[in-house]
């Protein structure tokens, strides 16, 4: 009687076992739900262990203990107040808090300014102005603080180069102005300011135009129109665009690299990378947690004030005809400034980096100083290239530029796919305790600066049992491919919402199979939104290096690291001509994308 008892109660275990893993996207979630645990939270559990355990080498003399011991003396040495934490942990922190709140503000103000004139003013060229101004997005941030310090390098400061202002015009810039926080505010400001333009450009033009109207019938004075009613409504957008560029400020590592190394100015992340090479692991991993931390406060601060007001309504059914503001005489002055500041930022940093490129001796810029040796030539040049042949010309250069070419496929093919997939999955099972934990694990990635994402991984390489790992090709695969995830989840949570399930139901009633189902019925759908899913990570590997630079084992591994050390050891015409070269490959990739996609930065918004 008893058995008979079990058995009738394992059966229908045993059912709903076999029922629920009949269905795909509940093998899909399982699949992906034990592979995320595993690529993202047990290496963070790995790397907050590190920072309790003595490691070998500089730890194990100055501690004086086992290494893989227990130990609190990283946070102790850390945050105890003396000169050691102020230079190596407040000091850095201040710095980084300083530069993410100055470009916050710049960005919005830059972005919103011109999102502002865009929408709401009869302002001159606007199709040319909208389409340069989302331009040094396209390329990564560091090439702006190149640019900077070609421009304004002098021979007080940065090793006794000088730059095309004080070469051309005579004119010797400060140290603050040409290296420091003034500078990286500058470059990270303006770097993110499109974010601002597109986010705070597509709420002005969907606004209510009633809304403007009832205040200009009423008599109100374009200012207090703009104080009291544009302004409010665009906070939601100010407020994300303000998140995000301090998010990204105060963890960028690559603009703090250019613009305050030769000045010995550090923010937390190249603190974080100048610890662990030096030999203090423990003390940087916990800078990374600090990193990781900032990152988690500031997205829970956006969807707390986002959760708290109910209503961001700016688009009705009322009218929609916008009223523009006439600038009248100061159209023209105002619409040159514009295209001006759009042009030096956009269009001369190439013109800069090509200049830089071709010249024997930086700040002569006569053509008897120009050559194309650092292009073209051979190690038996006539100008000493330091025995490195042109980049063009240059086997290991082609090397590492095939190498990131090879990781940017491999990267976008698993993430692309991965984050279809999880798109399909989370939504055929939304509202499920099991969609939820994939698509939260999945975005959190998004969460950790790369930098501090690189040191997590860089913690599971350099344990005994992975080992094995460091410095290979199949880590930076790894890497890459959990970091760029959540934008390819995203998307494909995106692009499934929008497809009616009585699609997918009417190819299940005619016993299509599951494979099929997705490869000629959802995907051809979704096309445009998938692709963008596999086009966009390999933009976002050709122009990283902060997620790289701790695992690659020699600077000559990829094109992005090898820049740095073109840089470090004096060779800045490479350095130049390696810069051009990636800007020119993730042009063509951005094009490429527009291309298949239909996708476009100011799509919708300028003129």
């Amino acid at each position: 009687m008893t058995q008979n008892y079990q058995e009738v109660n394992k059966e229908p275990l045993k059912y709903r076992i076999k029922a629920f893993f009949a269905k795909p996207a509940n093998i899909l979630l399982v699949i992906f739900l034990v592979t995320l645990i595993v690529l993202s939270l047990i290496p963070l559990i790995t790397m907050l262990s590190n920072m309790f355990t003595v490691h070998i080498g500089t730890e194990k003399k100055l501690y004086r203990l086992e290494v893989g011991s227990f130990t609190l003396k990283h946070f102790q040495r850390l945050f105890a107040g003396d000169d050691w934490s102020r230079v190596n942990f407040w000091t850095p922190l201040l710095n980084s808090f300083i530069v993410a709140c100055g470009s916050g503000v710049l960005g919005i103000v830059v972005g919103g300014t011109v999102a502002w004139f865009i929408t709401r003013s009869d302002l001159k060229c606007k199709s040319f102005i909208s389409s340069v101004f989302v331009f040094p997005y396209m390329m990564p941030a560091w090439t702006l603080a190149l640019f900077w310090t070609n421009m304004f390098q002098n021979s007080k400061v940065g090793g006794g180069n000088i730059g095309m202002v004080e070469s051309v015009f005579g004119i010797c810039m400060p140290e603050w102005f040409v290296y420091g926080i003034f500078p990286m505010i500058i470059v990270i400001g303006l770097h993110y300011s499109p974010f601002a333009y597109l986010l705070i450009g597509g709420i002005l033009k969907n606004m209510d135009a009633t809304l403007e109207e009832s205040a200009t019938i009423l008599k109100a004075s374009r200012w207090t129109i703009i104080k009291r009613i544009t302004v409010p409504i665009v906070v939601p957008a100010i407020l994300s665009t303000f998140l995000l560029i301090f998010s990204s400020g105060f963890s960028s590592y690559t603009v703090p690299v250019f613009l305050g190394s030769a000045v010995k100015m550090f923010t937390l992340s190249t603190k974080m990378r100048a610890l662990i090479q030096a030999g203090y692991q423990g003390q940087g991993y916990i800078i990374a947690f600090v990193s990781i931390a900032m990152g988690c406060f500031i997205l829970g601060i956006n969807q707390w004030f986002t959760g708290k007001r109910k209503s961001f309504t700016t688009v009705t059914g009322k009218s929609g005809q916008v009223s523009l503001v006439k600038l009248r005489g100061a159209n023209w002055p105002i619409s040159i400034f514009m295209i001006i500041f759009t042009i030096f930022f956009a269009i001369v940093p190439l013109i800069s980096f090509a200049l830089e490129s071709i010249i024997k001796q930086p700040g002569n810029y006569s053509l008897s100083n120009m050559t194309l040796d650092f292009w073209i030539g051979t190690e038996g040049s006539t100008y000493e290239t330091g025995m490195i042949s042109g980049i063009l010309l240059n086997p290991t250069m082609w090397k590492a530029l095939g190498r990131q070419v090879l990781l940017a496929l491999v990267v976008a093919m698993i993430v692309g796919t991965s984050g279809m997939l999880i798109g399909y999955a989370c939504v055929q099972r939304r509202g499920t305790k099991l969609s939820q934990a994939v698509e939260s694990l999945a975005f959190f990635p998004y969460l950790m600066p790369a930098m501090s994402f690189g040191t997590i991984y860089l913690a599971v390489a350099t344990s005994p049992s992975f080992k094995f790992l460091y410095g290979t090709f199949g880590l930076l695969v790894l890497v890459a491919s959990v970091k760029f995830l959540p934008f390819a989840s995203r998307s494909g949570v995106n692009s499934m919402l929008q497809i009616a399930p009585e699609i997918e139901e009417s190819a299940i009633i005619f016993g299509t199979p599951w494979v099929k189902r997705m490869t000629r019925i959802l995907f051809p759908i979704q096309k445009s939104s998938i692709l963008s899913g596999y086009l966009l990570p390999v933009m976002s590997v050709m122009r990283e290096v902060a997620l790289f630079t701790l695992l690659v084992p020699y600077a000559r591994y990829l094109l992005t690291t090898m820049l740095f050390s073109f840089n470090e050891t004096g060779y800045a015409q490479y350095g130049s001509a390696v810069t051009l070269l990636i800007i020119v490959v993730i042009i063509i990739i951005n094009n490429l994308t527009n291309k298949l996609t239909g996708a476009s930065f100011d799509k919708g918004i300028g003129g």
